[in-house]
């Protein structure tokens, strides 16, 4: 069976995910890669990245089971720069190989951005671009962070009970980083943590 290979920050898992990976489990085994900033042993988050990847893992699992697969192979090493520029770096090429360690011949993977699916097909991981849903994480996690200052927002409208469940239980994490600086930078139409861009 074609492997579907879903590539996102997943932070936190929303409605409009969940839609997507239903759609891909209709034809396809799902393996989902939430992606992951590390600084040596330590995972790095920000207001942009607040949940780790074991509560994101959680969120994904509480909705679907063992349904589909949750994979730490998309993740990124500090110092970030040594990714760049995309495709000379022998480092992206490494990543390649990490996010398809394990996956069979026939896979593909999954976006719903076009500019993504140009860089992915550069890659030559077989992308299938996909229409962008309207829920966006971005705008949940905002929402989020207005609730947590004491604003009326419907943010639980947006993500799964299950997961609504998870992220009130982790709401000091929510909490931290309502009012904190939002410490990424945009690298190649991605977001990375300043932190570990150049630091191991």
């Amino acid at each position: 069976m074609t492997v579907a290979v879903y590539l996102a920050h997943l932070n936190p898992l929303t409605n409009a995910h969940v839609q997507i990976i239903e759609e891909l489990k209709k034809e396809s085994e799902v393996v989902v890669m939430p992606v992951v900033f590390m600084c040596g042993t330590t995972e790095i988050n920000s207001k942009s990245f607040p949940f780790d990847f074991q509560t994101r893992k959680e969120m994904i699992i509480s909705v679907f089971g063992d349904s589909v697969q949750v994979s730490t192979n998309y993740t990124f090493y500090s110092p970030f720069w040594r990714y760049f520029p995309p495709l000379l770096s022998p480092y992206s090429w490494k990543l390649r190989s990490q996010i398809l360690s394990g996956i069979g011949r026939d896979y593909y993977t999954y976006t719903g951005d076009k500019i993504e699916g140009i860089m992915l097909k550069a890659y030559r991981l077989n992308p299938r671009v996909g229409t962008r849903k309207e829920i966006s994480a971005s705008s949940v996690k905002n929402k989020m962070y207005e609730a947590a200052q004491g604003k009326n927002t419907d943010w639980k409208n947006d993500v799964p009970e299950q997961v609504v469940k998870i992220i009130e239980a982790n709401w000091h994490i929510v909490e931290r980083y309502s009012t904190a600086e939002d410490t990424t930078t945009r690298i190649a139409g991605m977001k990375f943590p300043k932190v570990g861009i150049k630091q191991k």
